[in-house]
């Protein structure tokens, strides 16, 4: 028999940094499964210029385009822009979903991040204050101000979206590991699982599900293109959009508390991994053999 898939017609999800990359695709895959989207990033009707590498860059993506994918598709979907790194945008983001959700929110995706690697030693305060700000200042944020709304919705779910570097870098050091570059992305990726962790055990007795979902190895994306080697296989997004539409559906006692990976999730639970607009099943995956050694051994 045929596995269904999840259905979450009814439910509002909010996805931040969803202009793009990960946060575009987790966006298309929630819609497809009947979820009305409210995105949100800086990026609306044009790309928005950033800091990065210690110059400005601006990448592609804008949450209309991500809109347009999402009605093609047949799916609902609600821009509110909110930029991250200004307080008032963070503090005001839930009811401003909330809102444009038509009154309720049920999922949270803290996907949005700002990837500016560099060595400790040659790392400015900007980097790291910024860094902090993205991967756990601000889901600590949206998920205090999501909760309320959620226990009075009755259940909810809250995804954070986590890294592989999280996990301690493998010995004998690669040559990647010695040149450096991600160690406080890493370590404050480690925090935002042992958050998700914590968080879950706080809220299993609201019905407020708690998970983490990482790639398992690199996707390439046009703000992480910079970040990864020409010729690193890197895999497809939609499985980890699937791995996230899991965490998404059941009660908190049945799922909460999990740190996923992308390409070992559904392999090691039989998903039915579908298309980002939810229209042509995709083939099972093993999980890729160069991915860290500490998840091929979880699956046995």
């Amino acid at each position: 028999m045929t596995t269904p898939l999840p259905d979450l017609g009814g439910r509002v999800a909010l996805v931040t940094g969803a202009s793009r990359g990960i946060g575009r695709a987790i966006a298309q895959r929630l819609a497809s499964a009947g979820a009305t989207l409210v995105i949100s990033a800086r990026s609306t009707g044009a790309p928005a210029a950033g800091t990065r590498f210690g110059s400005q860059q601006q990448v592609a993506g804008t949450l209309e385009e991500t809109v347009s994918l999402i009605e093609a598709a047949g799916g609902r979907a609600h821009v509110v822009a909110a930029d991250l790194e200004k307080p008032v945008d963070r503090a005001s983001l839930i009811q401003r979903a909330r809102e444009a959700g038509g009154g309720r929110l049920d999922i949270l995706v803290n996907n949005a991040g700002f990837a500016d690697y560099a060595r400790i030693d040659q790392m400015s305060d900007d980097t790291f204050a910024r860094t902090l700000t993205h991967y756990l200042q601000a889901p600590f944020e949206l998920a205090r101000a999501a909760v309320p709304v959620m226990k009075a919705n009755g259940a909810g779910w809250i995804v954070n979206i986590g890294s592989v570097t999280a996990l301690p870098p493998v010995r004998p050091y690669l040559d990647y590991a010695r040149r450096g570059g991600d160690t406080l992305y890493a370590a404050v990726k480690a925090a935002l699982h042992r958050f998700t962790q914590g968080l879950a055990a706080e809220l299993i007795d609201d019905n407020i599900a708690v998970n983490a979902v990482g790639p398992s190895t690199a996707i390439r994306t046009p703000g992480a293109d910079d970040l990864i080697p020409q010729d690193y296989p890197t895999e497809d997004v939609a499985y980890l959009a699937a791995t996230v539409l899991d965490m998404c559906h059941l009660p908190a006692a049945e799922r909460t508390g999990e740190v996923a990976f992308s390409m070992h999730w559904p392999y090691s639970q039989k998903l039915r991994v579908m298309s980002l607009d939810g229209k042509t099943e995709l083939p099972a995956a093993e999980p890729p053999a160069w991915s860290h050694p500490d998840l091929q051994a979880a699956l046995g």
